[in-house]
């Protein structure tokens, strides 16, 4: 990717940025606030209004006659409310009558957070009793996503189009809340994100549009098939979904793939820079008993650390921004991620608690027999991995059960997974002698080792399989990823850690330990 390029592609970033995590929720505040002043108790109530469907009614249907209200029928020359919307908000009654009417659907049991920006935009702009002014600021956020990010496939802005777009965006967003400044200056200071980038792109992308320009040709279809016009138009959507999608798909693979050609780096060579620091004290606070025992990052860049005395598991940016929470009864020690959006937290207090960190809801708590509580937790293949007494406990997280149990020549403590290798360290602190890094490989069913200079902590896997390992004496050893070699880190930043935290996303490409202050953390990118 050229210099120009990567400036198009960084501009599309950012103003996709600003419409999913500023515009969205804000058209959704919006339109929480309208249906509350009018008394509905929650969006299907409103949407369950008469008014309101025979509004939304006439937007997605073509010279329909309504058999009440027939007053405000109307004949739209476009339909903007498209098939894939109008099946998420309503269902057809099922009963007696032909006709073509808005008396036949009632509402979905929809949620605010369901709907993205178009739908949400359409029904703020149409059905609620805005301002003048808000409702220009509507219609010009949404005119703007559709020109500029629903139907970009190159995923990118020209310099040109890029100040005229921020400065209506700007305007607009300030219009409807005056508290989004600082927000959108944020936004337009962050450096561009591959992975996240690539994630915006499939969201705003407008693939329902298509189905629109089919419709001409559907009533010539339906009468030669002899089908119900919606039950034609659903199995042609169906079909234009899973082949847009599958190419879509295809297409960000390969530009992944492209993008993160997997090196095979040189023991001890220079692989990161610094890139910026993110300060949380503001977030956690600074009283000295306060400390993140563990931290993972998700494949989309999200952060998510225990904080075991405040009894919360922090979620947040790299950069620090969009900082969340997630309150737990008792205090999280570690943390591994399972999914895109799952996270397996081992409790302090005998147990395995589940996480979806998108809606902040407990899925599941498990409890293992045996398993050792402050010794840390991780995955590999698809499964738990904890302690227990010269063992490690491979669980199974949907069933919470021990699938398999694997013998161990010490006590283990702070296990690290990594494609068919669990690594760990001797819990035994006292023993100075004992600096074996330890390794159980599923290719062979057997334990291995390697002597270190200092008693092993922490480890994270770079990309080409080997691994970052974080000793006592502050070092940094770069490990082959066949656990014989190693060679140690002389990168400014990594030489010595003050604190023993090291985690490193392949598919983000970059390294976050903690600074001199525990509460600031060092974020490096691949070079």
């Amino acid at each position: 990717m050229d210099k120009e390029d990567k400036e198009d592609k960084t501009r599309h970033f950012i103003v996709g940025s600003v419409y999913l995590e500023v515009v969205t929720p804000l058209f959704q505040q919006k339109l929480y606030e309208n249906y509350k002043s009018l008394n509905f108790g929650c969006l299907k109530d409103f949407l369950d209004n008469k008014a309101v469907i025979h509004i939304l009614f006439h937007l997605r249907h073509r010279n329909a006659r309504c058999c009440t209200d027939k007053a405000n029928c109307t004949n739209q020359g476009a339909l903007p409310l498209n098939h894939h919307q109008w099946k998420q908000l309503y269902a057809e009654n099922p009963g007696p009558g032909i006709h073509n009417c808005f008396c036949k659907y009632t509402a979905n049991s929809v949620k605010l957070k369901d709907l993205d920006l178009s739908l949400c935009g359409l029904i703020l702009f149409n059905c609620c009793n805005l301002g003048q002014l808000d409702q220009d600021a509507v219609h010009i956020l949404r005119r703007n996503k559709n020109d500029y990010l629903s139907h970009n496939t190159k995923c990118g802005i020209t310099k040109d189009e890029y100040d005229t777009v921020m400065d209506e965006l700007k305007t607009n967003v300030l219009q409807l809340d005056q508290t989004k400044e600082d927000e959108l200056i944020r936004i337009q200071k962050r450096p561009l994100d591959d992975a996240l980038c690539n994630k915006y792109m499939t969201i705003l992308l407008d693939i329902h549009e298509i189905f629109e320009k089919i419709d001409n040709k559907i009533e010539l279809i339906r009468d030669k098939m002899n089908i119900n016009n919606d039950q034609l138009t659903a199995k042609i959507e169906e079909a234009l979904q899973n082949a847009i999608c599958y190419s879509c798909k295809e297409k960000l693979n390969k530009q992944e793939t492209k993008e993160q050609k997997i090196k095979t780096y040189k023991l001890g060579q220079p692989i990161f820079t610094l890139h910026h620091q993110t300060d949380l004290t503001s977030a956690i606070g600074n009283d000295l008993s306060t400390v993140v025992s563990d931290k993972v990052m998700m494949d989309d860049g999200r952060l998510v650390l225990c904080i075991p005395d405040q009894h919360i598991l922090l979620i947040c940016d790299i950069d620090g921004s969009k900082v969340d929470r997630i309150h737990l009864k008792n205090g999280p020690w570690s943390v591994a991620a399972v999914n895109d959006y799952t996270v397996a937290v081992l409790m302090l207090i005998d147990s395995i608690e589940m996480y979806d960190i998108n809606n902040k809801l407990k899925l599941k708590s498990i409890s293992v027999p045996g398993m050792w509580q402050t010794t840390g937790i991780t995955t590999t293949n698809n499964k738990l991995v904890v302690f227990g007494q010269y063992k490690l406990l491979i669980i199974d997280h949907q069933t919470g059960e021990v699938v398999q149990t694997i013998e161990t020549e010490c006590i283990p403590n702070w296990l690290h997974g990594s494609g068919d290798r669990i690594l760990y360290c001797d819990n035994n602190f006292y023993n100075t002698n004992n600096n074996k890094l330890h390794c159980y490989s599923y290719l062979d069913g057997k334990n291995h080792n390697l002597t270190l200079p200092s008693q092993p902590f922490r480890m994270t896997t770079l990309q080409d399989g080997s691994l970052y390992v974080v000793c006592m004496d502050k070092s940094v050893q770069h490990v082959s990823s066949d656990v014989t070699q190693y060679e140690t880190v002389t990168t400014k930043g990594l030489k010595e850690l003050q604190h023993l935290l090291i985690l490193h996303n392949s598919k983000q490409r970059k390294l976050v330990t903690n600074g001199d202050q525990r509460l600031i953390f060092n974020v490096f990118y691949e070079e």
